[in-house]
């Protein structure tokens, strides 16, 4: 491929994706440099990119529950092997795709609302983003540090 139909792809990608989405991929690439490189300055890097976003009312893909009964939507969770619960949230819907086997329900969701729920909800830890692929896990601390709550 040239890089003229390499650019056009990219640009035809891009007018595909939701407008809350676009931008995402700087939290994907501090992710994966966070990944290479764990140490406490990319950590404070990839926070500071998650915050920028947020700030740019940047939003986040959500797998949701469907209700049953007289419930509302929940937020899916999943629970690690030490018995903790994270919410699950995605940068891009090929993050989404890339590690799930069943069909999920999703919605986008504002990156700052989920946080400040993620905060006022005892049954989780968390929040995990892109389980499947570029993951970084945001524990309530985290999450407290990316509003600006320290």
């Amino acid at each position: 491929m040239k890089n003229k139909d390499i650019q056009n792809k990219e640009i035809k990608n891009d007018e595909l994706k939701d407008e809350g989405l676009k931008g995402n991929e700087k939290i994907e690439n501090a992710i994966a440099s966070l990944q290479a490189d764990a140490s406490e300055e990319r950590l404070a890097h990839t926070l500071t990119v998650i915050r920028r976003r947020m700030r740019e009312n940047g939003q986040f893909i959500v797998a949701v529950e469907p209700p049953s009964g007289e419930e509302q939507i929940k937020v899916q969770d999943v629970k690690t092997p030490d018995g903790k619960n994270w919410w699950m949230a995605f940068t891009s819907f090929e993050e989404e795709l890339k590690g799930s086997n069943s069909v999920m329900s999703t919605f986008l969701t504002d990156i700052n609302k989920m946080f400040t729920s993620a905060l006022e909800v005892d049954e989780i830890d968390g929040i995990i983003i892109n389980p499947w692929n570029r993951t970084i896990m945001l524990d309530k601390n985290l999450i407290s540090i990316i509003l600006g709550n320290y």
